[in-house]
């Protein structure tokens, strides 16, 4: 049945009043009716929130350290930053000069909102070290030699964690009918046009339940995924320590990715038993093979082997199946490389550049025999076996074509690499085959191979 008289004023806004939130609810500019203008303006924020920073941590020096990069596992290397804490970001540049880069300069940039931040002794040996996990999965290594100023910085960086996290902005959509303006001109929604034809009140009404219903559920959804994150963060928090999971047998501990001091320990001797293994084997029968050491094996093979040895399973390097010699040798030489400490500790790494830069060659065999003797034990007796061993390959360079050089090449950045890459890699390579050359050519006096 039509209605002939034509409703009042009044009554056109109380049926359209339904279909809009209140005046406080709404945006403070009214949605442009043009399609460029609705892409451009796609989402919108809900409320007039910001955020106040937490902290006044204007920068400081610090070391990080990138352990992953959105779950992808990366090498440890330490570097000295420029760190700056903002309200939802901390920053990461190379020195201070380059804080005043334009966004999307050269640094490194955490977003903190669902981040996760606690100190850390497993994964580094440096003390004051915290590990900063983003909602990405990256994760970070942050260390000053100061405990005061780490506990600032991570005191600052949690509370700013937790107030970003609880704080973060909702995001809606801008042609929702949640943000339309009270007196909208547009086609059967209450205009205030006499002229515009209005729709029923109660397929307005049905709309209206059906967004509010939206609204409860998606609030709904949003408590228990907060639940959720807060379950999985008490759980994260209650997780034993590896300590205990080796205590109980859950995890074995492994022999390569294994600090040499650990290791050696673990077995009762000074030499992993695994380097000697490799070692007899190659000196039983690949002295004479053509490049020995430089040619690499294959290498699901030496994964094969590396398994093998992790599992601490009976390991006969006679089998058929490592036949190859250079899988033994690449075998070796992953366990060097995987070292969390180089056989050439961190430390003594700069006092060894300083000793091979020595001209007078008597004054350099002194220096570096005097470094060596300062090795901790494991250092210095597994160096005197492989030097020993290296000895007895170059004995046989004119069948398998290894020279001083070559050797030093491949053993240099294998058995020592500085902790923190603040110089010039290329630089420090040619330093890191010299010492291993130079060692190797007065490897008798040195380590007194003739009196063994």
């Amino acid at each position: 049945m039509r209605i002939k008289n034509s409703p009042s004023s009044g009554d056109r806004l109380s049926q359209s009043k339904s279909m809009v939130l209140q005046e406080t609810d709404l945006p403070q500019k009214p949605i442009s009716r043009h399609r460029r203008n609705q892409s451009q303006h796609n989402v919108v924020v809900a409320g007039a929130a910001t955020f106040e920073p937490l902290v006044d941590l204007k920068g400081e020096i610090m070391n990080m350290a990138k352990i992953s990069d959105s779950g992808k596992k990366q090498r440890k290397n330490w570097s000295s930053v420029w760190t700056v804490l903002t309200s939802d970001q901390l920053m990461f540049y190379k020195d201070k000069q380059e804080t005043g880069l334009k966004p999307g300069g050269k640094a490194d940039v955490l977003q903190l909102c669902g981040a996760f931040i606690e100190w850390n002794t497993e994964k580094s040996s440096r003390k004051n070290v915290f590990q900063i996990k983003t909602s990405t999965g990256s994760e970070y290594l942050v260390q000053t030699d100061s405990y005061s100023t780490a506990s600032k910085w991570y005191d600052a960086i949690k509370k700013t964690v937790d107030s970003s996290t609880k704080e973060g902005f909702p995001l809606r959509r801008s042609n929702s009918t949640d943000y339309l303006p009270r007196h909208s001109s547009l086609p059967g929604y209450g205009s205030a046009s006499p002229g515009v034809k209005q729709r029923n009140p109660i397929h307005r009404r049905s709309i209206n339940m059906f967004g509010s219903s939206k609204l409860k559920h998606s609030a709904s959804d949003s408590a228990d995924k907060n639940g959720v994150k807060n379950r999985l963060k008490k759980f994260i928090i209650r997780r034993p320590s590896m300590k205990t999971l080796q205590e109980k047998g859950l995890i074995k501990d492994r022999v390569f990715g294994c600090h040499l001091s650990s290791l050696c320990e673990r077995e009762g001797t000074t030499v992993p038993k695994f380097v000697r293994i490799c070692v007899d084997a190659v000196e039983k029968r690949g002295l004479e093979a053509d490049g020995i050491y430089r040619v690499s094996g294959n290498l699901a093979t030496i994964q094969k082997l590396r398994f093998l040895v992790d599992e601490e399973e009976d390991l006969d390097l006679e089998h058929s199946q490592w036949e190859d010699v250079h899988v033994v040798t690449g075998a070796l030489k992953m366990f060097f490389r995987e070292l969390p400490e180089p056989l050439f500790p961190f430390r003594f790494f700069q006092p060894f550049v300083e000793a091979i830069k020595i001209k007078e060659p008597k004054q350099k065999v002194q220096a570096v025999e005097k470094l060596i003797q300062q090795l901790p034990k494991p250092n210095h007796d597994t160096m005197k076996l492989l030097f020993s061993h290296l000895h007895k390959v170059l004995a046989f360079s004119r069948k398998n074509l290894m020279s001083t050089q070559g050797i030093g090449i491949v053993f240099g950045p294998t058995l020592m690499w500085p902790e923190l890459d603040a110089g010039n890699m290329a630089v420090n390579m040619v330093y890191q085959n010299q010492i291993v050359e130079f060692i190797l050519t007065e490897s008798q006096e040195i380590f007194n191979l003739d009196g063994k």
